[in-house]
């Protein structure tokens, strides 16, 4: 049984492995990430270009609307740092990656989390989310506390731990069904896009669909209402603000537990290259 410090110091060798693969072809990495970087980017222009037709949208500023947003780009370019592997889990599944796993003394989960690093999008991404989060957080009335950026930091882990869940619960079906990328697609990127607004722009179904089945606005709203408190948060309980790193790490336990169950039942895709 290796000590939490032993399996850090693996991991951080894995990430320095994962990097050593990325400056190999630096100019193809760099494409990779100046085009994340851009398309992300084209996101955060058509909204700004639909915002400056109108002062607000239901209360709520251009600012706020992307202070809102950075809690996005942040937090996905976290998961992307420490939950890689998590994300691509139905390609290892198929390239037989996994079934190598298996075979190796340490646990599967830590495997996974370890073994991928995807630096282009974890700065692609982070870019993204530091030029909206610098031209928002200090212009939208937030004081920087201690307080307040410890607040801002667990959010962004809790928001991330919440995005390696929705992909660990697609990740579930690679057992049976061995390809789920349209199952990750409908279930995370299409509640991604959704959550880039206030869930109060949407009518009731999709707002507990926000909060109960596919938790993004524990992500970006409840965090970002905790700084901005706009009135509309009356019609949420209050206590919601403060659930993101609690949300992630519950919904992670039982969506792992969903997976450990499917583990149990695979039976090898029949790719694997010893």
């Amino acid at each position: 049984m290796k000590s939490l410090l032993d399996l850090l110091v693996v991991f951080y060798k894995y990430s320095i492995l994962s990097l050593k693969t990325t400056l190999e072809y630096k100019f193809d990495r760099t494409l990779i990430t100046v085009a994340i970087c851009f398309r992300e980017m084209i996101s955060v222009i058509v909204m700004f270009l639909i915002l400056t037709r109108f002062l607000h949208i239901k209360g709520w500023e251009m600012n706020e609307l992307f202070f809102l947003y950075s809690f996005l780009f942040l937090s996905y370019s976290l998961f992307v740092f420490l939950f890689s592997g998590i994300r691509d889990f139905d390609q290892m599944v198929y390239s037989g990656e996994f079934d190598r796993l298996l075979i190796r003394p340490l646990g599967l989960m830590f495997q996974i989390i370890a073994s991928r690093v995807d630096y282009p999008a974890t700065l692609g991404h982070g870019i993204v989310g530091v030029l909206l989060f610098m031209n928002t957080a200090f212009s939208v009335g937030i004081e920087w506390t201690w307080q307040n950026s410890l607040y801002y930091i667990a959010a962004l882990i809790g928001g991330a731990i919440i995005q390696a869940a929705i992909f660990l619960l697609s990740a579930c079906f690679s057992f049976w069904v061995i390809r789920t990328e349209n199952l990750r697609n409908l279930i995370f990127f299409n509640s991604r896009r959704i959550a880039g607004y206030p869930i109060s722009f949407y009518p009731g179904l999709i707002q507990k669909l926000l909060i109960f089945v596919v938790p993004f606005s524990f992500v970006n709203y409840f965090p970002a209402q905790y700084f901005l408190r706009k009135s509309e948060m009356g019609s949420f309980w209050e206590g919601c603000m403060y659930l993101s790193p609690l949300v992630g790490v519950v919904m992670f336990i039982l969506v792992y537990w969903f997976w450990k169950t499917g583990a149990k039942r695979y039976s090898s895709s029949g790719n694997a290259l010893f």
